[in-house]
């Protein structure tokens, strides 16, 4: 998506290119250093996501419900009390 600004007035237009990888990082190199340390910080954020939702979609389960979980930390919180009393 290409983003064109003409007199305060904002275009959206789709456009693709093929470009190798090294094509693409001579064209990041040519950017203003400011600018490429934005660009970093979005994609380190992205990958963040991305392996988050990775990692919460491969140890999602229906096995135990929230209340079980509930049950449970009340329990351990009875016994724990129970020996320091």
């Amino acid at each position: 998506m290409l983003l064109l600004q003409q007199q305060n007035r904002f275009q959206i237009m789709n456009a693709t290119i093929d470009i190798s990888y090294n094509q693409l990082l001579l064209l990041l190199q040519q950017m203003p250093v400011r600018a490429q340390l934005r660009l970093g910080k979005a994609l380190t954020n992205q990958s963040i996501r991305a392996e988050l939702d990775y990692f919460l979609d491969v140890f999602r389960t229906n096995e135990i419900s929230e209340e079980d979980i509930l049950a449970e930390v009340k329990a351990v919180r009875h016994e724990r009390y129970a020996l320091c009393s």
